[in-house]
């Protein structure tokens, strides 16, 4: 229960008692000065002047040290300022004099014990509310939850994990408050929201505007505005796609129209702007289903390319306003699905929020009071499992999480730091930005990734095309995006532990094809830079097939094959009159002869795959050159392997 609920429900008691007294005179006191001093406390209490209200509390006490409600009205007040060293005292004397007058009286204390990191004190007094028949059943829920928060506080603060936060210094941080950050899959790209004056230092009132900063050598450099975005309205809580070509940000229903800020739905929304060149174009409102005139916010988008996580404002089933985690995909005709619970192992009947999908599409981290914590909001993070569901939330543990709110958690994506707001006595002044060595148990898989440029191989001009990773073992499409449309830059996530295939693919030009061996892969820190050359389709031109494999010293195609298999018959469903030639090659193993007779079984068996898929024969050539066309150097195993290839050049194209 939060304190302004708790002061609500005394102060209704209080009143409800005086009411009583003023017509049937039943305080616990008797004492005339007590009662009167008691009566203008509450008066001073209910005009929000507290310290006016202590000064009587503290006369009535004077004249009647045995008055229950005085005490209790003490200790609210104290725990309304967050004195809990004086809130304790004050219940305690309360219930002292008599213990069952008021239980409520056992989980106010049990709660400011908690808040003052006395676990085993609170869960006690939890327990002992909980004895009591006829209980608020809210309170009831709450105090069993809290008993398990108390279990988890204790044994967390005598088991520390290691955190030494370290100020990102003057070209991240300023005078003014920094938070929730986005970072690109490559770690070169540092994207925040920072509560400023904007461009405007004459402006009277604060606004939200975002600031980017990129890696220079080792180094961040100065952050600057997103000027294309930031508008004289609130701009927050911004998502990067792991490329880096779209931003994801929330922005709210201004009070003045007049300020020039985004129109919503009603409340906040969730919107999105696209990379054309170095620039973001104009960001559009999502829409229903993603936007419904409630609260959404604070969104998270997925290095597959197709999952958005966000936070939506959610009645729950008694009727209270929670904050659930939500995820919506969107299609190939650009719609986005009804949004449903990312998982009932997540989201709780209390608030979930701060969502940060890690680039290895693996590791969810969020912030909760819902789930066992220290308090107020704590970081978990959860894995996905091998059936695809979310595992059991993890708390990050203390000292990352504390009594307080800790939210707006950013894992890099090499998973060893992370990054996060704080207002620190050391900062540059309100809110900072941190960042820490992650502990091992709560890092996500590493990444790698390929980045590169599109471009035309004759005319060497920009290309915008269709980028698809494909997981070679299950043949499900993990990552999908675009390169960018003004010039050709592209950057694909690589999660560590799997082989994948790589298809780029655009109209009118042949695909390009590459294989990611990455089970034995370090990290992000040792990427793939390689531009892709698009070859325009016409007659002689060829494509090596990277991805289909045979068993070993045999012409038997694997099932991993079946990925680019699949592409190559997209391809020519596209172009119907295309005739194609399918080539088969070895390295030098072996006898001229052998490696002539293999490379021509296996072109034949590409062949019969296509043809037993609806590919008509009389479109189909198949032909062996053994070791005759090698394309790298033989005395090298990696030459050796490059040489070991399928290919298909252009016949016909009418």
């Amino acid at each position: 229960m939060k304190f302004s609920t708790i002061r609500i429900f005394l102060l209704f008691l209080f009143l409800c008692i005086s009411a009583s007294a003023i017509a049937q005179k039943k305080y616990t006191s008797t004492v005339p000065k007590a009662v009167r001093s008691f009566d203008l406390a509450v008066r001073m209490y209910d005009e929000r002047l507290e310290d006016k209200a202590l000064e009587y509390i503290e006369a009535s006490l004077e004249a009647d040290p045995k008055f229950i409600e005085a005490y209790m009205l003490r200790a609210n007040i104290y725990t309304d300022k967050k004195d809990y060293a004086k809130a304790i005292p004050a219940y305690q004397e309360a219930i002292s004099i008599d213990p069952d007058f008021f239980p409520n009286n056992y989980y106010s204390l049990a709660t400011a014990q908690f808040k003052s990191g006395d676990y085993a004190a609170s869960k006690k007094n939890y327990e002992k509310f909980l004895t009591y028949p006829k209980l608020n059943a809210g309170l009831a829920a709450n105090s069993k939850r809290m008993i398990q928060n108390a279990i988890f506080a204790e044994q967390a603060v005598n088991n520390p994990v290691p955190f030494s936060p370290v100020n990102m210094g003057a070209s991240i941080n300023s005078s003014f408050e920094e938070y929730f950050p986005a970072i690109t899959a490559d770690g070169k790209t540092f994207l925040f929201t920072r509560r400023g004056k904007g461009l405007n230092p004459e402006r009277l009132n604060m606004q939200e505007d975002f600031y980017v900063s990129t890696m220079a050598g080792k180094e961040w450099g100065a952050a600057q505005p997103l000027e294309e975005i930031n508008t004289n309205g609130n701009e927050g809580a911004p998502s990067l796609s792991a490329d880096g070509q779209y931003l994801f940000f929330t922005a709210c229903q201004e009070m003045l129209e007049s300020l020039g800020a985004r129109k919503t739905n009603g409340s906040c929304d969730i919107f999105l702007a696209k990379k054309i060149g170095n620039k973001f174009n104009t960001a559009r409102n999502l829409e229903i289903p993603i936007n419904t005139g409630v609260w959404e916010s604070q969104p998270s988008f997925s290095s597959d390319g197709r999952t958005l996580y966000f936070v939506r404002a959610v009645k729950g089933p008694d009727g209270r306003t929670q904050r659930d985690i939500l995820i919506s995909s969107i299609g190939d005709r650009s719609d986005w699905s009804e949004p449903v619970s990312v998982s009932s192992k997540i989201n709780t009947s209390s608030d979930e929020m701060s969502v940060f999908i890690h680039p290895d599409d693996q590791t969810l981290y969020f912030s909760s009071d819902g789930h066992p914590g220290l308090g107020g909001l704590d970081i978990f993070m959860s894995k996905r499992m091998p059936d695809g569901e979310w595992g059991d939330p993890v708390n990050l543990g203390y000292p990352i999480n504390t009594g307080g709110d800790e939210n707006s958690l950013l894992v890099s994506p090499s998973g060893d730091i992370a990054y996060f707001a704080s207002n620190r006595p050391e900062g540059f002044g309100g809110l900072d930005l941190y960042q820490f060595s992650l502990p091992e148990a709560m890092r996500p898989q590493p990444v790698s990734y390929m980045k590169g440029k599109v471009y035309d191989i004759e005319t060497k001009k920009p290309l915008s095309a269709s980028f698809e990773l494909i997981d070679l073992e299950t043949n499900k499409t993990v990552v999908s995006s675009t390169s960018n449309v003004g010039n050709g830059e592209f950057l694909v996530c690589l999660p560590i532990g799997k082989s994948y295939a790589l298809n780029v693919s655009k109209d009118a030009y042949l695909f390009y094809s590459e294989n990611f061996e990455l089970k034995n892969a370090k990290s992000s820190k040792d990427p793939y830079l390689k531009d892709v050359a698009m070859k325009p389709i016409k007659i002689g031109e060829s494509v090596v097939l990277n991805n289909i494999f045979f068993e070993f010293d045999k012409f038997d195609l694997k099932k991993e094959s079946r990925t680019e298999m699949g592409k190559l018959i997209s391809f020519l469903q596209k172009n119907p009159k295309m005739k194609i030639e399918i080539s088969g090659h070895t390295d030098n193993i072996g006898s001229k002869l052998y490696n002539q007779q293999l490379s021509e079984k296996r072109a034949n068996a590409v062949k019969e795959y296509l043809v037993q898929n609806g590919v008509s024969s009389d479109r189909l050539q198949s032909k062996g050159f053994g070791d005759a066309k090698p394309i790298a150097d033989n005395s090298t195993e990696d030459g050796r392997t490059k040489n070991r290839r399928t290919e298909f050049s252009i016949v016909s194209v009418n």
